[in-house]
Parts: C-alpha cells; structure tokens; sequence
C-alpha cells in the first residue's frame, strides 16, 4: 500500500499530491479532508511535486496513520517538518528510512534511551517498532520540498494535524503526548492535561539537547503512565537491521 516512488519529479502526476486516508482514520478525519483549505493544500502539492522533488513520496504521506490506526494510539510524539534530505523522509516523525545515517536530533533520542532505560543504540533509525506498538509519530507539517526546510510551513497541514492532536485528544483512554522543544509545546493549548499526560522537554536537537532534553527520562516516563492506566510499556528498543 506504502509502496516507493522511484522518483518523486515528474512532468505528469501519476499519483494524487495527497493519497486518501488509511481506512481507520477516514470517520475521524473526513470531514476535515473536505474543507476548502485542503483543497487548497492540495493544489499547492500537485504543483509542488509537478516542479520539484517533494518529500516523502506521496503514498508516505499518512503513514504515521497508517502504522498507527486511531484506536491503538497510545502516545502521541509530535515532530515538525519532515526530514529534506534525500532518501531519509518516510512519514514517520524522527525516523529514517533503513541504511539511512542515524540524523543527529535522534542519535540524540537513542542517547536518552540508553541513559534512561539501558536500550543500545541500534545500527538504523528505522522507528516503525514504536510506531507498530501505538506511537503515533506525527509531524505538525507533513511534506517538504528537498532541501528546503520548512517549505511547506503555513500551506494546511497545521490545521489538518491539528485537527489529528484534538481527535487523539477526544478518545476516552488516556493518551501521553509528548511535546519537545518551543514548537510542539505551543500546542499543548489543544490538549486536554487533566486528562492525558503530557511529557515536555527541550528538543532532542543537538543545539537544545543539553538544555533540558538530556536527563529527562520521557521513556521511562511514559511507561510509568501507560502502566498506572493498565496499559502494556512500550518496548523501546529499535531491533537492529
């Protein structure tokens, strides 16, 4: 269903900008996918993709969704932009396609891990396991032109995903949402923090790590309120490739 692209620059779209929703998130999400600004967004996807490369490739887009269906989102960890190098962009928040260098904000993520439960750090960046287990790893903005941080800020998708954050918000189990850094902790306004728990820290970035993020234990952390709910831990670590 998530197949590759072997390209994403084309002078003739072959593929929708923006494929349609994994069938266990369409009731929650359809009727914000009917709005005009999506629409909008996805004209400015169509045209993005006709004149440069975009991404993940396009059958990437959703799936954190995908990984994740909307009943089994135990954890919400929220991401920015996603990554704008070649190859390493596959739709999941922080994470790299396998054989793909570990980026620096997650080296540092593994570091933590190892600090706070003893995890190794593994040899990929390949964070499907988390996403398989109810981590729903989502970014705030969804696509990216290449090489080009933050291209697509301001075009839709902080309204789509933010509709995302208030529907995993609105389930009757509790959920941790785990904001690091100024960005995602903007949105803690959309989160209900009598109800859910809400693990804040500096961004795992090298320039915050040592400002907060570092000794922070958001694993541990997590599992504590997982378990208090009767919910199983998370298994941390990332198997080898």
């Amino acid at each position: 269903m998530w197949r590759v692209l072997p390209s994403e620059r084309s002078p003739e779209l072959t593929e929708p900008p923006i494929p349609a929703l994994p069938p266990a998130w369409q009731p929650i999400l359809a009727a914000e996918s009917k709005k005009p600004y999506f629409y909008k967004l996805a004209q400015f996807l169509a045209e993005e993709r006709r004149t440069h490369m975009v991404f993940p490739p396009a059958p990437e887009v959703f799936s954190a969704l995908a990984l994740t269906p909307y009943e089994r989102v135990r954890v919400l960890l929220l991401g920015q932009d996603p990554y704008h190098d070649d190859n390493q962009a596959h739709g999941l928040a922080f994470s790299v396609r396998p054989g793909v260098p570990i980026p620096p904000s997650l080296l540092n993520i593994f570091k933590e891990l190892r600090d706070d439960l003893g995890c190794r750090i593994p040899n990929n960046g390949y964070l499907v396991h988390w996403a398989e287990q109810g981590i729903l790893l989502l970014n705030a903005v969804l696509t990216v032109r290449a090489h080009t941080p933050n291209s697509h800020k301001n075009k839709g998708w902080e309204q789509f995903t933010d509709a995302i954050i208030q529907a995993v918000g609105a389930k009757n189990e509790q959920v941790v949402f785990v904001l690091w850094g100024g960005y995602a902790q903007k949105k803690l306004n959309l989160i209900d923090a009598e109800r859910h728990m809400v693990v804040q820290s500096a961004h795992p970035s090298p320039l915050s790590a040592r400002n907060g993020f570092f000794g922070s234990r958001p694993f541990s952390r997590i599992n504590v309120a997982l378990r208090e709910v009767g919910q199983t831990e998370i298994d941390w670590q990332i198997p080898d490739l």
